[in-house]
C-alpha cells in the first residue's frame, strides 16, 4: 500500500462523512489529531493495510490519544485491500468494545454521547 492510497482514502472518508457533517474535511498531511475535521465529538483515524500492517490495538490507542478526555468518540476506519472510495460500505469502523457497549445500552435520546450532525 502506498502512502498516496492512505491520503486519498482519508480525503474519501471526509467526502463520505460530509453527507452527515457538511463541514467534514481531511486534515492536512502531517498535522496531529483527528484525520477528519469538522465532525464535533468524533476523532477519526483512517487506516489502510500499509507498511504498518494491521495493528488494530495501536490504531485504537492512537485515536484515543487524540480525543479530549471523556468528550470525543474515537473511531478507526480501516479500508481493506480492494476497498476504495466507490465501496465505503465495505470499510470497517472500529471503536473500543466498552465504548460500543455503552453506546448500545444508552437510552434513546440520551445526549451524553450525542454528536453534532446535519439534521434532515
Amino acid at each position: 500500500m502506498s502512502r498516496d492510497r492512505g491520503l486519498e482514502l482519508q480525503r474519501a472518508l471526509a467526502r463520505y462523512l460530509s453527507a452527515w457533517w457538511p463541514s467534514a474535511e481531511s486534515t492536512p498531511n502531517g498535522r496531529p489529531g483527528s484525520d477528519v475535521l469538522g465532525t464535533p465529538g468524533i476523532v477519526w483515524e483512517n487506516k489502510t493495510a500499509g507498511k504498518g500492517g494491521r495493528n488494530i490495538g495501536a490504531w485504537l490507542d492512537q485515536a484515543a490519544k487524540h480525543k479530549r478526555a471523556g468528550e470525543d468518540l474515537p473511531v478507526v476506519v480501516y479500508w481493506p485491500p480492494g476497498v476504495g472510495e466507490g465501496r465505503p460500505h465495505l470499510a470497517v469502523a472500529m471503536l473500543p468494545l466498552p465504548v460500543l457497549v455503552e453506546l448500545l445500552l444508552r437510552p434513546e435520546g440520551d445526549p451524553e454521547f450525542a454528536v453534532e450532525r446535519k439534521t434532515s
